[in-house]
């Protein structure tokens, strides 16, 4: 019997172990939220495994404790109460729960400000929650708050690739734009409307520093959006400078954790650490008698992929238990094959393979590993959670695509059947064709993922003492949380100042069936908010310090 074969027999059963094998010193009985998957040690040891991981993902001591509820305090149950008498089965519910939502940011929020313990002081410092700062005497001399708002406008900018490679990205502000236009066909923000300005950057890193100093010196938008880890770390550090907001980068790079040094960026989705240390959880949990295991992975050769290569290295270099030998092979990311790359891994001989790259060559990925003959001998394989979008990536690849694994990060995909009869995923799909758009193509969808938080943040900041202005929305964004309805039941959406820097901290565990054209979730969700340290991102040495 081939190993594909009882692999797939024996999945249902070993999925369910991720609970209880990830964590346990002899992979025994803990819970799947212990991510890293190593035993406990005394603390000298934890200090040196400490060194040896790049940061920006979930810690030990936080998976862990994922199951320890903190105490609400009356007014948290009383809002929980009335959110609860909700009918959210409708759009209409929805927007009423949304709305809630941030009515009781906006309190909590505005009773600081006029507490004077949040806002602008007289020496020119911005409060922010759980002391997150900003000296906007850096700012430059010609920089104003409300750069990008007139009475009847709001300017956007967005870079993003609509050509080469990783074009299939493009759709995300294509769908971002329909979720717009329902906006500012409902009032807009305050009466005003949202405009969206997208530069194709071809996921060219020299383009990106071109647009964004076009978006922010000619075009005078309030904010920008990047995509990509390579082209946002081009240019974050010239957006911070310019004191000009990059709300939830297209991206999980773990350097977006950086609430001190990059108070002006953030992220969205599950950090490329995460997934790292998660895909060694699940190895660990289910290839018991495998272990340890020679891992391959064909890696992305750009800031991207490096990311996803150390967080796995710092993995397999903590856990020699679990992985034997950790061998990257490193792909062009123009490159229109993967061939030569995909034999290579082949002679490496992996028992198991994890594809660490975006775009096209994802699904190229797919294709070369079934035709190379690997699907045969691995005991299991991994697609990244940046290529969950079915219509794009996996549909193409026909039967190749049948069990593949994936930490997903928790966010849906709105073309999968498990999901389509969800309010919020038939109004999309709704809107997407009454913008005579394709509701089969999944990035449209994830538009939806990105523009929700970013119309709810800009509706906080309205809404705050002195109205829409950058300080405002700054300060809303470091302090918001909320039910993302693209995100699978339980799964926290929420960050707080300089103590938590990431929105998602956790993920699914899913695999593809090619047969229905859907991801099914196995075992248990892991979600640990508030359990990844801060991200200061070192260039030249790739890594957090």
């Amino acid at each position: 019997m081939s190993k594909r074969v009882m692999r797939l027999l024996a999945l249902l059963f070993a999925f369910s172990l991720v609970a209880a094998a990830c964590g346990d010193s002899d992979g025994g009985s803990d819970d799947t939220s212990t991510g890293d998957a190593t035993e406990a040690a005394p603390a000298d040891e934890e200090e040196e495994e400490d060194d040896s991981s790049i940061g920006g993902g979930l810690t030990q001591d936080a998976l862990d404790e994922e199951e320890e509820e903190e105490e609400m305090t009356e007014e948290e149950m009383a809002d929980e109460e009335e959110m609860a008498e909700i009918d959210t089965s409708t759009m209409a519910g929805l927007e009423e729960a949304w709305a809630l939502n941030r009515q009781g940011i906006v309190d909590r929020l505005t009773e600081e400000i006029n507490a004077g313990t949040m806002g602008v002081d007289a020496d020119g410092i911005l409060h922010g929650p759980a002391g997150f700062t900003i000296d906007m005497n850096d700012c430059p001399g010609d920089w104003s708050d409300t750069t990008g708002v007139t009475d009847s406008e709001i300017r956007l900018g967005h870079t993003t690739a609509q050509s080469g490679n990783l074009a299939a990205y493009g759709n995300i502000a294509v769908g971002w734009q329909s979720y717009i236009n329902y906006v500012n066909d409902n009032g807009g923000i305050g009466g005003r409307d949202i405009i969206l300005l997208v530069k194709d950057d071809g996921y060219v890193a020299a383009q990106t520093i071109e647009f964004i100093d076009e978006l922010i010196e000619a075009e005078n938008v309030f904010s920008v959006v990047t995509l990509g880890s390579p082209n946002t770390l081009a240019t974050y550090d010239k957006i911070n400078a310019e004191c000009v907001p990059q709300p939830f980068s297209m991206t999980g790079h773990p350097a977006w954790g950086d609430p001190v040094k990059h108070p002006w960026t953030s992220g969205l989705q599950m950090s490329y650490s995460t997934e790292a240390l998660l895909w060694g959880s699940w190895i660990k949990a289910n290839l018991a008698s495998e272990l340890p295991v020679v891992v391959s992975g064909l890696v992305m050769d750009n800031d991207f992929g490096l990311a996803y290569e150390k967080g796995f290295e710092a993995y397999a270099e903590a856990n020699p238990d679990v992985v034997a030998e950790f061998i990257p092979i490193r792909h062009d990311p123009a490159a229109p094959t993967l061939t030569n790359e995909v034999t290579t891994v082949a002679a490496s001989d992996p028992d198991v393979f994890i594809s660490m790259t975006a775009g096209n060559p994802c699904l190229l990925a797919i294709q070369e590993v079934e035709k190379a003959g690997l699907l045969e001998t691995l005991d299991a394989y991994f697609t990244p959670s940046v290529c969950k979008g079915i219509a794009a990536y996996m549909e193409p690849a026909g039967p190749a695509a049948d069990g593949w694994n994936i930490v997903g990060g928790g966010i849906k995909d709105t073309t999968d059947p498990n999901y389509t009869d969800e309010p919020f995923i038939a109004f999309l799909n709704g809107q997407l064709e009454k913008d005579g758009l394709d509701p089969s193509i999944s990035l449209l969808g994830t538009g939806f993922t990105f523009g929700w938080p970013n119309i709810e943040v800009l509706r906080v900041a309205d809404a705050l003492p002195g109205g829409l202005s950058r300080t405002n929305y700054i300060i809303a964004l470091r302090g918001f949380s909320g039910t993302h309805p693209l995100l699978l039941d339980g799964m926290s959406f929420a960050v707080d100042g300089n103590d938590d820097a990431f929105f998602v901290e956790g993920s699914d565990f899913s695999i593809f069936d090619a047969d229905t054209q859907s991801w099914t979730i196995v075992g248990d969700i892991v979600d640990v908010n508030g359990g990844s340290p801060n991200c200061a991102w070192d260039k030249d040495n790739g890594g957090c310090r």
